[in-house]
């Protein structure tokens, strides 16, 4: 990854990003405007789980911020940004309008990006790979409401790290790295999703869902998940070169001039 200062805002060919939450108090959406702010492309990919649905049929939580992130989205299908948007499982109500095509903006459920240099990359959310997803809604949403617990934990540790000088740093994402079953579950779905990929005839595969940010070979698939915007806050990139590379938000804000931004509260549940 390089976060050397550039003139900005930096453009890149493509960039895809997912799982912002938006709706959800433990969404980054402070990171993800500057990011938004940062940046231009000829094409931008909404890789699902972008509005947390499940979350704002709870309560709704739509701070400014959020209604911005949107704003900054909609103001680059004007300017001549390709945007697609691939529903996910938060927000999976959107899919009813898939197939839409409004001007610069659409919808769909997988679409296959063509990278600068010809490789072929099936772009999807992810979670139609998640059996838990698919098969129990109730235990799905169980697991999202722990994992709110982690998120309302970490923005506590940020704060307290803050006062000490020291950078973010994602205890939510710690955990889950670390605990045998996460560990397994995710290494399992990027087999499954390098699986697809290969099925179809492709050369790679980009998605989300798991908020946990990659770019390997799977037995000669190209898997990449872009990450997050709530642990990681993470995007995948493409250059003008056709070459792909994850951009760690919190390690390009400073060296690309923001400011540290207070985090927003954190509470109740993304998955």
């Amino acid at each position: 990854m390089t976060c050397a200062e550039p003139m900005k805002p930096v453009r890149y060919r493509s960039i895809f990003i997912s799982d912002a939450h938006l709706g959800f108090r433990g969404a980054r959406a402070d990171y993800l405007l500057e990011f938004l702010d940062a940046t231009e492309s000829d094409y931008l990919y909404l890789v699902g789980d972008m509005v947390d649905v499940w979350e704002m049929r709870k309560r709704v939580y739509w701070p400014r911020e959020h209604h911005l992130v949107i704003k900054r989205i909609m103001e680059k299908v004007w300017s001549g940004t390709r945007v697609v948007y691939l529903p996910g499982n938060h927000d999976e109500a959107l899919r009813d309008y898939n197939d839409s095509v409004i001007d610069n903006f659409s919808m769909t459920d997988q679409i296959v990006h063509t990278t600068a240099d010809g490789r072929k990359l099936l772009v999807l959310h992810g979670d139609q790979f998640d059996t838990v997803v698919k098969c129990s809604r109730a235990v799905a949403m169980l697991g999202s409401r722990c994992y709110g617990l982690l998120i309302r934990a970490n923005h506590w540790v940020h704060l307290v790290r803050r006062l000490f000088g020291f950078p973010y740093w994602s205890l939510a994402a710690h955990v889950k790295h670390r605990v045998k079953n996460a560990v397994a579950y995710i290494s399992n779905f990027e087999d499954m999703v390098a699986w697809e990929a290969s099925r179809q005839g492709v050369d790679g595969v980009v998605c989300g869902h798991i908020h946990h940010a990659e770019v390997r070979d799977v037995d000669g698939v190209l898997y990449c998940n872009d990450g997050d915007w709530v642990e990681s806050c993470t995007a995948l990139v493409e250059h003008h070169d056709g070459s792909l590379e994850l951009l760690w938000w919190a390690e390009c804000r400073d060296a690309w001039g923001y400011n540290e931004a207070v985090a927003p509260a954190a509470d109740s549940r993304a998955a």
